[in-house]
């Protein structure tokens, strides 16, 4: 038996680094591709219940800043929400996925979202070393906003009209990394609650991010039992066509569209209770969601999905 051991070989025992060493190595040029670009990520869904998964994303996006990319994280809270609203006596309803917004639940959300929700992520990102900021839509003239146009039904749900990008560029100017409620104002004092996907794609087009990130439960574009790694304007709207895209995902499809045609780089629609899926998407040839792109003959980038 000693001399089996002594004559068993040394490769395996090396591979595991070497293949440390090759990812490192695969995530160089979109290290050198993305320094000093912005992006904005969409933080929601089973990544901010689960503790393993909390800490996951808190190491990538300190990971991303670290290696000089700006980010600016948007974050959601309903579950937070509608158990601060049980615990005070008050009821939650929905109407088309949005929440109804009175001036007793309007204050609910400031409460939960702008502070324990936004303190949590703030202090969790520090904890791995990421200098974060929290920040409410209502701080520095943020995110100004208007009646959504089914307020007499939605009541102070809001929709966004301006951000004031100087104040997230200083920010991240400062090696900050903001933490965004999504919470808005009108100028005549009203807050509105804002839904956290149209926040980040609002602040990802005023900031003219390279890249705008949605974690959320869902792993990507589905065709038959494969994830579509890259999708373009013209297939989508032959999916929905051919019903391959349906329900649900067809306004999220088009929102991501929308957002493109507005200056956006690329959107990624990725699964957050995949461990390290932000840098598995983002730094590898294979990625891990999908990405949406304007048209598939205009994409110049390094490869098929960053």
């Amino acid at each position: 038996m000693e001399n089996l051991q002594n004559s068993e070989p040394k490769s395996p025992r090396k591979a595991p680094k070497a293949a440390i060493g090759q990812v490192l190595i695969e995530a160089l040029p979109y290290i050198r591709q993305f320094e000093g670009k912005t992006f904005v990520i969409k933080y929601g869904g089973s990544a901010m219940k689960d503790a393993s998964l909390k800490n996951s994303v808190a190491q990538n996006v300190t990971l991303l800043r670290k290696v000089g990319i700006n980010i600016v994280l948007v974050h959601g809270g309903g579950d937070a929400i509608t158990k601060t609203a049980e615990k005070l006596g008050h009821h939650s309803r929905f109407l088309h996925g949005r929440r109804v917004t009175d001036r007793e639940m309007i204050s609910i959300i400031q409460m939960t979202l702008a502070g324990k929700v936004n303190q949590d992520i703030v202090q969790l990102l520090s904890r791995h070393g990421g200098k974060a900021v929290g920040v409410s839509g209502l701080d520095a003239d943020t995110i100004k906003a208007l009646p959504h146009q089914n307020a007499d039904t939605l009541g102070l749900v809001g929709e966004v009209v301006h951000i004031n990008t100087d104040y997230i560029d200083l920010l991240c100017h400062a090696g900050l990394i903001p933490v965004i409620a999504p919470i808005g104002f009108d100028d005549t004092g009203n807050i509105y609650n804002i839904n956290a996907d149209d926040a980040a794609s609002s602040i990802a087009i005023a900031l003219k991010a390279e890249k705008l990130i949605y974690v959320s439960d869902v792993e990507g574009i589905h065709v038959g039992e494969r994830i579509l790694k890259t999708i373009c304007k013209t297939e989508a709207a032959d999916f929905i066509e051919q019903g391959i895209i349906s329900g649900g995902m067809i306004p999220k499809v088009l929102s991501a569209f929308k957002t493109l045609d507005s200056g956006v780089g690329k959107i990624h629609l990725i699964d957050g209770k995949s461990t390290h899926s932000l840098l598995l998407e983002i730094f590898t040839h294979e990625g891990v969601g999908t990405q949406f792109i304007a048209d598939q003959e205009s994409d110049q980038s390094l490869n098929s999905q960053s």
